[in-house]
C-alpha cells in the first residue's frame, strides 16, 4: 500500500487529457497544472466541462485518454485500494451540501469520522462542533437538512468536506444560488480555510466573477474543449483575449438572444397554438 504523507502541497496536473460522455468529448487533450498551495478557480460558460473536469479530478467518471496527477500519483494508474486511500485525502463540497436528510447536521458532519475512525465519540462530537463553528453553525448541530437555507446546507457541506483535514479540497459551485451576502460570507470562509491550512491545496469551479475576484490565486479557463488560460489571477485582469474580456464584463455571448428566437417561430403556427391554448384554459 502506498503512503500518501508527501509533506508539500499537492499539485494537480492534467497530461493530454481527454474526457467526455459515451463517445461525446467534453474536453480534449488538454495539458495544464493547478499549483499546490493555492486557490485556483476553473471558470468558463456553463456545458464548458468545469463540473466534468471536477467529477474526473476526484475519481467519479475515468477519462477517455490522458492522465491525472495528484502530487506525483497519475490517480489512474493506481490499484483500486491505493486510489480508495489516495481519495480519502481529498474533501468535496458539492453544488447543494449533498447533506443525508434523514441525519442532523451534526450526524451528516461526524459521519466520515465514525464511519472509518476508532475515535471516542466525545472526541468526534468536539471535532463536529469545531467545524460547525468555523462555518457559523454551531447553533444548528441538531437541525435536519430540510430545515436549513441553502446557503447553510452549503456550509455544512463545506464542514464536512474538513473533517478529515483533506490536502486537497474541491468545491463545485459553492456560490451558486446564493444571495450577494452569502456568496460573500462563502468567499470568506474559503480564504479562512486557506489561512489556516496553508498547505492545502483548493480547487473552485464557478462562473461568478466576483468571486473569483475575492478568492482566486491562480485561474483555469475553459472554452470550445480547450484551456485557454492557466495563470494568475493578475495575469487574467490583464489578458486581451476575447473571450476572457467578454466572460469577465458579463458581456452576453453564445446563443441568439429570447427575441430573435421567438421572430424565427412562424407566424400561421404561433397562432394555432394561441388559439388553442386560449380555448384549454377558457374551457
Amino acid at each position: 500500500m502506498i503512503n500518501f504523507t508527501e509533506t508539500k502541497a499537492w499539485d494537480i496536473r492534467f497530461e493530454n487529457l481527454t474526457l467526455g460522455y459515451e463517445g461525446d468529448i467534453v474536453l480534449e487533450n488538454i495539458n495544464g497544472i493547478l499549483p499546490g498551495g493555492k486557490i485556483s478557480v476553473i471558470m468558463g460558460s456553463s456545458g464548458c466541462g468545469k463540473s466534468t473536469l471536477l467529477r474526473h479530478m476526484v475519481g467519479l467518471r475515468e477519462p477517455m485518454a490522458g492522465k491525472i496527477f495528484l502530487g506525483s500519483y497519475d490517480i489512474f494508474d493506481l490499484s483500486t485500494s491505493s486510489f480508495r486511500v489516495l481519495r480519502r485525502r481529498m474533501g468535496m463540497l458539492f453544488q447543494d451540501g449533498a447533506l443525508l436528510g434523514s441525519f442532523t447536521l451534526a450526524e451528516n458532519i461526524s459521519l466520515p469520522l465514525r464511519e472509518h475512525t476508532n475515535l471516542s465519540s466525545k472526541l468526534i462530537y468536539e471535532v463536529v462542533m469545531h467545524n460547525l463553528e468555523m462555518v457559523g453553525l454551531a447553533d444548528y448541530a441538531n437541525y435536519y437538512p430540510s430545515q436549513l437555507s441553502g446557503g447553510m446546507r452549503k456550509r455544512g457541506g463545506l464542514a464536512r468536506a474538513m473533517i478529515t483535514q483533506p490536502p486537497i479540497l474541491l468545491c463545485d459551485e459553492p456560490t451558486s444560488g446564493l444571495d450577494p451576502a452569502n456568496a460573500g460570507q462563502m468567499d470568506e470562509l474559503l480564504l479562512k480555510l486557506k489561512a489556516q491550512h496553508p498547505d492545502m491545496t483548493i480547487v473552485v469551479v464557478s462562473h461568478d466573477t466576483q468571486s473569483l475576484y475575492s478568492i482566486a490565486d491562480h485561474v483555469l479557463t475553459l472554452n470550445e474543449r480547450k484551456i485557454i488560460f492557466n495563470d494568475s489571477l493578475e495575469t487574467l485582469k490583464r489578458s486581451d483575449a476575447p473571450f476572457i474580456r467578454d466572460f469577465l464584463s458579463r458581456k452576453k455571448s453564445g446563443p441568439p438572444s429570447a427575441t430573435s428566437i421567438a421572430h424565427s417561430f412562424p407566424e400561421n403556427k404561433r397562432k394555432i397554438l394561441k388559439n388553442a391554448l386560449d380555448e384549454w384554459l377558457t374551457g
